[in-house]
């Protein structure tokens, strides 16, 4: 992500506890199998450092490079990946499109919900091959919100994912990015792309509670409601409702969620 780019969800606590469950277990275990002792590692967007710290701990004693647009992040990220006792990772600001790294430098470049985000992320992918060692692998997973489905249906919640798309677009993302990886990733030009893909589910009574105040949360509180009333797509009044349509499916007892992530490993 550029470092002059707005970050569509922006950093309020509902956004950051969905960012710090993440693990490399619950979020990376695609590319697990080529995280090898030794190897180093590039993670773009890192975010709070999670899946970092998980990263870190499988190529010990080998370089991780975490990365993100912005040093607030990054503070968060070295305060959780210390916490796991990590020594083997170094921090820098970064934009995606225009990496400070040499050519060929690291074994992985990897990103996570990441390319979503971005204008250009064909261009992203292009600079992460940049700086991939020759045969390495450049890795990338997102999310396809057109995949998220959801039962009990509330009324009140159903007009979120219509705001979100409006939303993200507006700021240059796409929604739709896990179906798009395996297009982005040959148009910049990799020619050996492995894709798969793998989803979260939420149905216990505590993931419930949580999922729906992290999205049904940012509907009304984040950076998400504050663009979607400053572009016209959501009263105040209307996003508390779809809040209360989160609210309602969450205390539903046979209440359940999924989305699925493309994910791709690319040979550079």
């Amino acid at each position: 992500m550029s470092a002059n780019a707005t970050y569509t969800h922006g950093h309020h606590a509902n956004v950051l506890s969905a960012h710090q469950w993440r693990t490399v277990e619950n979020s990376a275990a695609y590319l697990v199998p080529h995280l090898r002792p030794g190897s180093s590692v590039l993670d773009v967007g890192c975010g709070p450092g999670t899946i970092t710290a998980g990263m870190a701990e499988l190529v010990a004693p080998g370089r991780v490079v975490a990365t993100d647009a912005a040093e607030v992040v990054l503070a968060d990220a070295r305060r959780n990946v210390e916490a796991k006792g990590a020594a083997n990772v170094e921090f820098a600001v970064a934009d995606v499109h225009d990496l400070d790294f040499p050519d060929g430098t690291f074994d992985v470049v990897h990103a996570h919900q990441v390319l979503q985000h971005i204008a250009d992320p064909v261009r992203a992918l292009a600079e992460m091959r940049r700086v991939a060692k020759p045969g390495g692998i450049v890795a990338a997973r997102e999310a396809d919100f057109g995949t998220m489905i959801w039962y009990p249906e509330p009324e009140a919640m159903a007009p979120w994912l219509d705001i979100y798309y409006r939303v993200a677009r507006g700021n240059g993302g796409e929604p739709h990015a896990g179906r798009r990886l395996v297009s982005w990733a040959r148009q910049a030009g990799f020619t050996d792309v492995t894709a798969s893909a793998s989803a979260w589910c939420y149905a216990t009574p505590e993931e419930r509670e949580w999922w729906s105040e992290s999205w049904g949360g940012r509907m009304r509180d984040s950076s998400v409601a504050d663009k979607a009333v400053a572009g016209g797509h959501a009263t105040r009044e209307e996003l508390q409702r779809v809040y209360e349509g989160w609210k309602e499916w969450a205390a539903a007892e046979d209440g359940w969620y999924s989305v699925t992530h493309g994910e791709i490993i690319c040979r550079a």
